[in-house]
């Protein structure tokens, strides 16, 4: 699984969350709307992604 990427984009503002959505919106490395990040398909990444998955918007990026 760790040799597939994620593009990982953030479509809702991280504002007026909980913190702990904020920090893990900030530990994929996603600062404002609309930016994108490429990250390795991994359980720990999986579930940041699952946690605030109402935020963002992720697409599988082919090899």
């Amino acid at each position: 699984m760790a040799d597939k990427t994620l593009k990982v984009t953030l479509v809702r503002s991280r504002y007026g969350r909980l913190p702990a959505h904020r920090a893990t919106v900030m530990g994929l490395g996603l600062r404002r709307i609309g930016q994108t990040v490429l990250l390795q398909d991994t359980l720990p990444i999986r579930g940041m992604i699952r946690k605030v998955s109402y935020l963002l918007r992720v697409e599988d990026v082919a090899p």
